[in-house]
């Protein structure tokens, strides 16, 4: 367990996370994910990350069903993004309140413990976004606020009107860019982070081949870092990876995990799974210690590998 930062929630260091419930990863078996998220708990974890544009609320929905019966649990969800819609980043007052309304519903809850501005809104600004997170917690219907994929300026603007309790950045081997930047200003200020994308969707789990092809609702089939070069040069990496844990006796899939949280500002990582077992290995892995020694060999491994996007609410990278 570890405190969240300044939030002072107490937390597993794995976070359940559900975007692979919302439908945009191809299709799976709700039941089969009910029963990963019962496993999840049975296993100690406390924390589970959602959103509202997770399958427009059926991600929320799976999750409330899930955990209906559940005490001592921490739900995350995030709001203030519209995909599709002419405005994908929409932080403004009635989208907001409209989403954390559906969010409370769709979870079957009357307060959430910690809600997220899931991105930056260029359009709105910092302050009035802020304020309206401060009246949501004044209004019972949520505990504790904080943002995801907000860059060091736009957390300071965040800050000036209301504390950042929390970060939710995508952080993984090959995606690095929050060392510079957030992750600095995070650890100044007490802000709890919680990474999303340890395993680099699937990049660093060590099953994908220059091959491997995604089902056309899966948002990977569109995006260029599984894709022709990129795809191979870092499965190259991966492979080099997997022998080094091996030689540790864990999987790289592990070590990816274990090395997001090995790293000073980040205080657990949001892990998705859609079956039972799959979580396992990845609660384990919070409790593999890194040496400085490994830490500079796994830099070693990794200096030549392709630095990658992801989604985001315009598109996919």
């Amino acid at each position: 367990m570890t405190i969240l930062g300044r939030s002072g929630l107490e937390v597993s260091k794995i976070a359940f996370g559900t975007w692979q419930l919302g439908g945009d990863w191809g299709a799976f078996d709700e039941d089969t994910a009910v029963a990963a998220i019962h496993h999840a708990r049975d296993l100690g974890v406390n924390f589970f990350d959602t959103a509202q544009a997770y399958g427009r609320g059926r991600s929320e929905v799976l999750l409330g069903r899930a955990l209906r019966k559940e005490s001592d649990v921490v739900i995350a969800t995030k709001g203030g993004i519209n995909p599709r819609a002419a405005r994908p980043r929409d932080s403004r007052r009635a989208w907001l309140t409209q989403g954390l309304d559906s969010s409370l519903r769709n979870l079957n809850v009357d307060h959430i413990d910690l809600y997220q501005v899931h991105w930056p809104d260029p359009d709105t600004p910092a302050a009035d976004v802020a304020g309206l997170m401060q009246e949501f917690v004044d209004a019972g219907k949520v505990r504790h606020v904080g943002v995801s994929n907000y860059d060091a300026e736009q957390l300071e603007a965040f800050d000036v009107t209301r504390p950042v309790e929390t970060l939710q950045p995508p952080y993984h081997l090959f995606r690095r860019g929050i060392e510079t930047g957030p992750l600095p200003y995070a650890r100044a200020h007490d802000i709890g982070v919680v990474v999303y994308s340890p395993l680099g969707s699937g990049l660093l789990t060590g099953a994908l081949t220059p091959g491997t092809t995604f089902e056309p609702t899966d948002w990977r089939s569109k995006s260029s870092a599984f894709q022709g070069d990129n795809l191979r040069r870092n499965l190259e990496v991966v492979d080099r990876l997997k022998e080094f844990a091996a030689r540790r006796g864990f999987t790289v899939g592990q070590l990816a995990i274990a090395w997001t949280l090995a790293r000073p500002g980040v205080h657990a990582a949001i892990v998705g799974a859609r079956r039972a077992e799959h979580i396992e290995a990845s609660v384990a892995a919070a409790d593999i210690a890194l040496t400085s020694d490994d830490l500079a060999e796994i830099d070693r491994i990794t200096v030549d590998a392709v630095q990658v996007a992801g989604a985001a609410p315009e598109g996919i990278a």
